[in-house]
């Protein structure tokens, strides 16, 4: 069955074009279904390094890769963020926090709508901090949570506060934990993701500018997260989760840890092994795409 992107905005039929402002593209200078209109997996990241990463090994997983092809920046317009595509895959940075990502996901979701795009699954991969998990442990969001451990994102609209639910696909999230297992090269959990609005006060590091807490506070507030069921902190999951859900697109968090924030706040692995971190979550949602198009 065709499953179609859903906007949750009545005024945008009034419009006759609709400009895609930070991401250099319009509906009245670019053919949105011809660019786009086969995007079946969309990719997002924070850094547009690691997006054009991305599209190159799952350019080379598909069997879809070009000798000394270099794959162009679609939005090169402009220097907000970066897109990427190669076949029925779209590879997009979002930046840094809860408002970057928001951003980005207003337009992505539009894009996809224009481009009439059906059965997309938008994947977040990404790194973050970890609780109780080794470094380079892979964490598949169940939820995500706020700093207070609540399935919820809250924004102020108008003056007034919404409180918009975070669950993300339940199906989805088993069938990447089973191609986790099927690759067997790292360490994998299901867990909730605590969505934060700071690296520093907001995840309770005792390494920032300002800090006003023991750090037998910080360690009580950690444990207290673990109890709940967080396995890790970023801060993008929550409004991307919302987001996605208003949209009725299927999406899922795909994060590594880079350090286990009961041990300690500063990252300090190598650089080497930083990198060969951050691929994880880009082989297991590669695997899946390849699962998912019957070329495993």
């Amino acid at each position: 069955r065709e499953n179609f992107i859903h906007l949750c905005n009545p005024h945008l039929e009034k419009m006759k074009e609709d400009i895609l402002y930070h991401f250099a593209l319009g509906t009245g200078t670019h053919d949105f279904p011809a660019l786009f209109g086969d995007v079946k997996f969309v990719c997002v990241g924070g850094s547009p390094s690691r997006m054009k990463a991305f599209i190159a090994y799952i350019a080379e997983e598909l069997g879809l890769e070009s000798s000394g092809c270099d794959y162009p920046n679609i939005c090169a317009g402009t220097d907000r963020y970066a897109m990427y595509k190669v076949g029925p895959v779209l590879s997009v940075s979002h930046g840094m926090g809860i408002p970057s990502i928001a951003i980005m996901l207003h337009e992505l979701i539009k894009l996809l709508y224009h481009a009439k795009c059906s059965n997309v699954t938008i994947f977040r991969i990404g790194t973050s901090g970890g609780i109780g998990l080794d470094p380079g442990s892979v964490v598949i969001t169940r939820e995500s949570v706020d700093a207070t451990f609540k399935p919820q994102f809250e924004q102020v609209v108008l003056g007034k506060t919404v409180i918009r639910s975070t669950n993300l696909d339940e199906q989805l999230t088993k069938e990447l934990m089973q191609c986790s297992i099927e690759i067997g090269q790292f360490h994998t959990v299901i867990g909730n993701t605590m969505c934060t609005l700071d690296f520093y006060e907001g995840q309770g590091r005792l390494d920032g500018a300002i800090c006003l807490y023991s750090e037998e506070e910080k360690l009580q507030y950690l444990k207290e997260a673990y109890d709940s069921g967080v396995r890790n902190i970023e801060m993008e999951s929550s409004v991307f989760a919302a987001m996605c859900n208003l949209s009725g697109v299927k999406a899922a968090v795909v994060c590594v840890t880079l350090l286990d924030r009961l041990e300690g706040d500063q990252i300090s692995t190598s650089h080497e092994v930083l990198v060969e971190y951050q691929k994880r979550p880009q082989k297991l949602v590669g695997y899946f795409i390849k699962k998912s198009l019957g070329k495993v």
